[in-house]
């Protein structure tokens, strides 16, 4: 459809005018001009090589810019109100900025922190001394003060940085160390604002606590996911998805390397027997190293013969039934301890695993969990033929509930009896005649009111009585 002339010039003569004024819109202008010929194959190859412009990962503003930069693999640095202020601000260091108020208040915190260096001094020498106490003779009493007073030296190191804006600015960034105190409380505090009480809301929600165990005080971040899908809590996977074993990410908020043992368990198993619902273990590991700085746990690495006590079951659910809650539990095996895989291997079994009585036979501790759901879908046939696993074609209906028959007791009737027997079905002999009673005066503190009908026929039988 061709657009009047009357239309086109004054957009023509629009852009030619703000072209002369402007030289930016001058391309939008005298780009390409409309021929008659066919477009050249050089025109064509110039414009596929033209790139779009490199994005800056501490500049990105927008919405669009970030997930454009995000599908490169590359994650924007900092707040993105940050970023914007960044675009138009001049290129000065975060400790170098030329503001009277800024410099001043980092004197006074400057000086603050010196005072708490010198009490993180005086408090080691303390501990120094208990120490040696302590090893002359050891007591409960000594140890317990020990510990005290180790747990106050990590307060004061981490009150000396945590008004540091350099420390809060390399936090935002991504760019802080977890192996320093001040890192970990500021990752264990984001956490528990807003992604602790997400996953403690999935796992109370679907009744993981206390289906699987009667109580959880997670005290370590875990995430989890299938080659490059992120899974949020109580997703639900595909199940050709989770046919191969995820990949963990495990986050502790304390100093240290421990070791750790991991339990995949299905709490949705249907059982005909006995009308109810089992328990499976689809994977279960121990004796992992992890610490602040190592947390990926790629379940498909671990060794078999040191670790892997009973490999990964890609979940499934058969058809018909509901879905099925896949908890995943890292569990904090004793300090200094691992477990025998071999025994274990010979005791633990698939179906029916109880992992409260594996906590509390083999003194671990739960430290983190995490959620995933899995449902009847169209791979799930081929996951259970290719895993070797029976009832693919076994389907589960819900048994329509048999209605009771009516019975009545030996010689009652049906309907009850009509309201007027109770006042007409009168004998007789007691039809006499009554001497007539005046009615006492009421008292005062009672106050009377309209009696119902019933009550008026209800007195009326009584004194023919």
């Amino acid at each position: 459809m061709s657009v009047p002339t009357y239309l086109s010039r004054p957009a023509l003569r629009c852009l030619r005018n703000k072209s002369k004024r402007d030289p930016s819109w001058a391309p939008l202008y005298n780009g390409r001009s409309f021929v008659t010929t066919a477009f050249s194959q050089a025109d064509a190859s110039l414009e596929s090589k033209a790139t779009r412009p490199t994005l800056d990962p501490s500049l990105v503003s927008t919405r669009r810019d970030e997930q454009t930069l995000i599908k490169t693999g590359i994650m924007p640095i900092g707040s993105r109100r940050r970023r914007a202020a960044l675009q138009n601000s001049k290129n000065i260091p975060f400790e170098q900025l030329p503001y009277q108020c800024f410099q001043e208040a980092r004197k006074i915190l400057q000086s603050d922190r010196e005072e708490t260096l010198k009490q993180i001094e005086v408090q080691r020498r303390r501990i120094e001394k208990a120490k040696a106490a302590y090893n002359a003779s050891p007591d409960h009493s000594r140890k317990g003060r020990l510990i005290a007073m180790q747990k106050y030296l990590e307060e004061l190191k981490i009150l000396a940085d945590i008004n540091d804006p350099m420390i809060k600015k390399r936090f935002e960034d991504g760019e802080g160390d977890m192996n320093r105190p001040i890192y970990r409380y500021l990752a264990d505090r984001q956490w528990r604002e807003y992604r602790r009480l997400i996953i403690m809301q999935r796992l109370t929600q679907m009744f993981v606590v206390p289906d699987v165990l009667p109580h959880l005080d997670p005290t370590a971040e875990v995430t989890l996911g299938f080659s490059r899908r992120k899974v949020h809590p109580g997703d639900f996977v595909d199940s050709r998805v989770s046919e191969v074993p995820p990949r963990l990410n495990v986050q502790v908020f304390d100093k240290g390397e421990r070791l750790v043992s991991v339990v995949v368990i299905d709490a949705d198993v249907p059982d005909l027997e006995t009308d109810d619902f089992d328990y499976r273990c689809h994977f279960l590991a121990a004796n992992i190293p992890i610490s602040p700085c190592a947390t990926s746990l790629l379940l498909s690495k671990l060794s078999r013969e040191t670790q892997v006590v009973l490999p990964w079951l890609p979940p499934y659910a058969q058809k018909g039934s509901p879905y099925h809650r896949y908890s995943v539990f890292v569990l904090q095996q004793p300090e200094g301890e691992s477990l025998d895989v071999a025994t274990l291997r010979e005791r633990v079994q698939r179906d029916g695993f109880n992992l409260l009585s594996f906590t509390d036979r083999h003194a671990v501790k739960p430290i983190g969990a995490y959620l995933f759901r899995c449902i009847w879908d169209e791979g799930t046939a081929g996951v259970m033929r290719r895993a070797g696993i029976e009832g693919a074609e076994v389907e589960y209906r819900r048994k329509k509930p048999e209605k009771m028959p009516y019975r009545k007791k030996d010689g009652a009737s049906t309907l009850p009896p009509p309201f007027w027997s109770l006042v007409y079905n009168i004998k007789p002999e007691d039809t006499q005649e009554r001497p007539y009673l005046p009615p006492q005066p009421p008292s005062q503190s009672v106050v009377h009111l309209h009696k119902p009908a019933f009550l008026s026929i209800h007195a009326l039988i009584t004194g023919l009585e």
